[in-house]
């Protein structure tokens, strides 16, 4: 080989390395340009330790469940009224204080009104654009359209249907116990119970979910709720920034499912309007308000597309069955391992029962005050979001702080965090009911629970969900005798890869019937 060839070999080398030394340094400073947020703006914060992923690499890899990792940036911070962090590279300011947190959700919620989540376009995901996701004057027409639907006389509409399904759960638990009772995993059997729930309250839609292992719309459903490393990959890809999460083409939910629910609430509407359907549910004000902002646009300031109709029908659908049959599931875990509170409930129930002379009605509902406080535990305990999010929609002066959150500041309130602050709930991993007494209660400073939001942002299902799980958990604890079995996972196990609150490995218990017992 001559000197020249080996010169040029030489050089192409050098020239190799410095390609490669350049890609390295150009992606580091990508990775890290962000991390200098929080310090330059004086806010305490959690230091980045890893490039990319800021301080999220032990989520990222599934060996820290949001849940610990968020309660853990909040007690090395306690007494601060807020710190920084980084998701990925996204800075997040993180809320700890609850008059703080208050402000934020209802004081000065003119500035936060926005969740300021990643929302995808209608050819990305036709299922995205719904009330959650919605901003601004969208979202809040929005909101106007569907709140009559949930006002105190509709419910006492939808009640009757809720006590059918609830009465079509206890013939099949009672079609699948062995004589003597048995064990089953009650998060499933609930799931279905919720799905017809919401189908037959909210759409019209009959949808024998309890009876039909097979249903269409259970079996979708699940999925779009099952943790994947998909889901994971989403969220990831949107706090490295937008852009590659819009590159990747990365669905929110699988292309199946979302195919299957936008045929399947379009398909309903076009029927109804066809044959002159009316009914008083949430599909009723869907149509209404496509007819009014889709093709009459009696909000021309405002866009609003036919995906957007859908999306809401979808997103109602979604939170009714998942976040309602998980509750109530976690709420008999408890109950199951705490006897004396699970007779008291049941003593409410019966009592208030002989009271009304059986009839399950709206004032035999708001008389289970202790059920209330059990179900309020329950969702202290296991709130359905950990996080909430709020984005700054204009620049935002903390009070009596020199701090200024600025315009497009991603912020999070760490709830499950809060819900389990021993300042505020005492041995927060013991399940008490009496903390919800309205002695107690008044004792707290508002901003300390928040399990279905709070403010104008404020779950817009809350009561509807409330009624749901107070007719199902009367009719199966007046019924049935719930204790542990060998499948019980105590202490329970959360789900590291889901988003939301959810068992590991299901909620499996065993039913007596009372009879049985005595």
């Amino acid at each position: 080989m001559s000197a020249v060839q080996l010169l040029l070999d030489s050089v192409a080398g050098w020239w190799t390395v410095a390609a490669l030394a350049l890609l390295v340094a150009t992606a580091y400073r990508f990775s890290t340009s962000t991390f200098g947020y929080w310090r330059d703006r004086g806010v305490p914060y959690v230091r980045p330790t890893v490039p990319l992923f800021g301080n999220i690499g032990g989520l990222a890899l599934g060996i820290e469940h949001q849940a610990r990792m968020f309660s853990r940036i909040y007690d090395e911070f306690r007494g601060h009224r807020y710190c920084g962090l980084y998701q990925m590279r996204t800075p997040h300011l993180m809320v700890c204080d609850p008059a703080l947190v208050n402000r934020v959700l209802i004081g000065d919620f003119a500035h936060f009104t926005d969740h300021g989540m990643y929302t995808a376009r209608p050819d990305e995901n036709p299922l995205a654009n719904g009330l959650f996701n919605m901003n601004g004057a969208q979202w809040k027409i929005m909101r106007q359209k569907l709140s009559p639907v949930f006002t105190s006389g509709k419910l006492r509409h939808m009640r009757g249907q809720v006590e059918e399904c609830s009465q079509q759960l206890m013939r099949n638990v009672a079609a699948d116990m062995p004589a003597g009772g048995g064990q089953m995993e009650i998060r499933d059997v609930l799931g279905k119970y919720s799905t017809d729930v919401i189908g037959t309250c909210a759409f019209g839609l009959h949808l024998n979910a309890i009876n039909d292992e097979r249903s269409a719309f259970r079996k979708h459903g699940k999925a779009v709720f099952t943790p994947s490393i998909r889901v994971l990959l989403k969220e990831l890809a949107w706090m490295v920034t937008p852009a590659l999460r819009r590159v990747l083409r990365i669905s929110d939910i699988p292309p199946d499912a979302a195919q299957f629910f936008t045929s399947a609430f379009t398909d309903t509407m076009k029927h109804r309007q066809e044959h002159g359907i009316v009914r008083d549910d949430v599909m009723q004000s869907l149509i209404q308000a496509r007819t009014d902002l889709v093709v009459n646009k009696t909000e021309p300031s405002v866009e609003f597309l036919e995906t957007d109709i859908v999306a809401n029908a979808f997103i109602l659908f979604a939170a009714g069955f998942e976040t309602v049959s998980t509750a109530m599931s976690f709420c008999l875990y408890e109950l199951a391992l705490k006897k004396p509170i699970h007779d008291k409930v049941r003593e409410e129930m019966n009592t208030t029962k002989n009271k009304y002379n059986d009839e399950i009605d709206n004032d035999f509902l708001k008389d289970l005050h202790y059920l209330e406080m059990v179900l309020a535990e329950t969702l202290r305990k296991y709130p359905p979001l950990i996080t909430l999010f709020r984005e700054a929609t204009q620049d935002y002066q903390v009070p009596d702080d020199t701090f200024v959150i600025e315009k497009g500041t991603k912020v999070l309130i760490p709830t499950y965090a809060i819900h389990h602050d021993y300042r505020y709930y005492p041995d927060p991993e013991t399940f008490d009911p009496e903390r919800f007494s309205p002695e107690e209660k008044a004792k707290r400073p508002n901003g300390t629970y928040m399990p279905f939001g709070d403010g104008p942002r404020l779950c817009i299902g809350k009561r509807f969900a409330e009624m749901e799980m107070k007719l199902a958990l009367t009719e199966l604890l007046t019924k049935y005798e719930v204790e542990p079995c060998e499948k019980t996972d105590i202490p329970m196990r959360l789900s590291s890869r889901s988003l939301i609150i959810m068992p590991e490995n299901g909620i499996w218990l065993k039913f007596k019937p009372i009879q049985a017992t005595k």
